[in-house]
């Protein structure tokens, strides 16, 4: 078995790694990472829950020098939630070498990061409009760019920005290496990875080693008039802890979301004509896990990484065999079993045939009562739960810290989900039930991280105010 230190990382970053608990590297961390760490330009198809943040970003840590107050490294993200989850990631693998990467997005005040960036931020990530828009106002100068990574970005192309990612690419010096990650690759993304990366290297993870292993893979087929009725059916029937119904446009998203919580279903929708915070409120209540069902399209849910997702719905047939692998290899994830279920209409046959020749696998009828239920999908009750003793659903303690700052102070929720996380070196998904208040903010944590994460996290900045935190008592 190949282990990172056969990749050629340096002792920090291999001690970072062991505090992180990885032990051995995924697949395309151990094809990628050679590659970037000989300055290899690389093209990687692989989608999100690969492990593909650490396969790039830990060679461009090692390249990194924590001296030079210079911008270094640049990643572009399509969403605001991929960069928040791309910027924990890389504070907890830079920790030991003491870089510190800058986030900038949309939805958030630009001036803020304006502060960041002129402190110093050697790697920044940053959504492609935001970073324009500081670049634009000389705030972000890319000429000491020596690293740049275009992640996800085929979502980038769905959602119509790859000319200002062209502008963002003429802006940084021509001798750089660049990294390109895409789930899928359409003929725009090639066409770009051809004008500005030199001689790239192609590493790919097969869709059978993404899903086959490990979901469960089945059709219903049914006409359209009958779709909604039949899926309340489906979702009675599985009882998941957590789904993902996928739907191809933001209208039908909606219409599905309306029907099924008519139904009297705990359920969730996210699509693209939501406001920021809309998205992010629901984000955080089905990342911690109070939301059991989300209707989604596919742009609006990219950045959810949810280990606790046990089952995808396509409620509509994917558009390509590539889509459905990339769908469905969001449950299925660390060793975990899934299922996934496509409803089809007849005519639809043919699709289905193509999906099952792309990912060499066989998509079985479904059949009810052949599932034995997990987890109901009702609201659960929390009247009778005491708030210091909240568990997940492996039935662990938690713990409710108080923040001495709140929506007074600018706080968002994703910003202090990320300081937990990135300061308390913890899974971001193990963070629970936050809310934002006025003058200060209430989050839980892991009963047997509390005290850890509480000492680490206490003095970082937010917005150039000192964080603190405690846990709440009697409570």
């Amino acid at each position: 078995m190949t282990t990172f230190q056969d990749l050629g990382l340096s002792e920090p970053i291999l001690q970072t790694l062991s505090d992180v608990g990885y032990e051995s590297p995924s697949p395309i961390q151990e094809q990628a990472i050679p590659e970037l760490m000989q300055g290899h330009d690389v093209i990687g198809q692989a989608q999100t829950g690969t492990g593909k943040t650490a396969a790039f970003g830990l060679p461009m840590l090692e390249f990194v020098d924590p001296a030079d107050p210079d911008v270094q490294a640049l990643v572009l993200t399509p969403t605001r939630e991929l960069c928040i989850q791309v910027t924990q990631a890389l504070r907890a693998y830079g920790a030991r070498k003491g870089i510190q990467p800058v986030a900038v997005f949309g939805g958030a005040p630009i001036r803020t990061q304006q502060a960041q960036l002129k402190e110093g931020g050697q790697v920044v990530v940053g959504t492609v409009g935001r970073v324009l828009d500081l670049i634009s106002r000389h705030s972000l100068m890319l000429h000491s760019c020596r690293y740049l990574v275009l992640d996800e970005a085929d979502e980038m192309l769905d959602l119509g920005f790859l000319e200002d990612v062209e502008k963002i690419l003429s802006f940084t010096p021509g001798g750089r290496q660049t990294a390109l990650f895409s789930a899928t690759m359409p003929p725009e993304i090639r066409g770009l990875a051809d004008r500005h990366l030199y001689e790239p290297v192609t590493v790919k993870v097969k869709a059978a080693t993404l899903t086959i292993d490990t979901v469960e893979q089945f059709f219903v087929e049914t006409k359209g008039p009958e779709k909604n009725d039949m899926l309340a059916r489906v979702l009675e029937a599985e009882r998941p802890t957590q789904a993902i119904v996928f739907v191809r446009t933001k209208i039908r998203c909606e219409q599905l979301y309306r029907t099924l919580r008519d139904k009297g279903m705990n359920v969730k929708a996210l699509h693209g004509d939501m406001s920021q915070g809309s998205r992010d409120g629901v984000m955080i209540s089905f990342k911690s896990g109070r939301i059991p069902i989300l209707v989604a399209t596919d742009v609006a849910a990219r950045g959810l990484d949810i280990v606790a997702v046990t089952h995808i719905v396509n409620f509509d047939v994917p558009t390509s065999p590539d889509v459905y692998v990339h769908r469905i290899g969001r449950t299925g994830r660390v060793g975990r079993s899934g299922r996934a279920i496509t409803f089809v209409e007849p005519r639809q046959r043919k699709e289905l045939g193509a999906i099952e020749r792309h990912a060499s696998t066989t998509i079985s009828p479904w059949a009810e009562g052949a599932h034995v239920a997990p987890a109901p999908i009702a609201e659960p009750p929390k009247r009778h739960r005491k708030p210091h003793d909240a568990g997940d659903t492996n039935g662990a303690a938690y713990t409710k810290l108080i923040a001495n700052t709140g929506r007074a102070g600018g706080l968002e929720p994703s910003e202090l989900i990320a300081a937990v996380a990135a300061g308390g070196s913890i899974d971001g998904e193990a963070i629970r039930n936050v809310r934002v208040l006025e003058r200060f903010a209430l989050v839980e944590v892991p009963a047997t991280e509390a005290a850890r994460i509480v000492a680490a996290v206490t003095g970082t900045t937010v917005h150039g105010r000192r964080l603190a935190l405690e846990p709440v008592r009697g409570g």
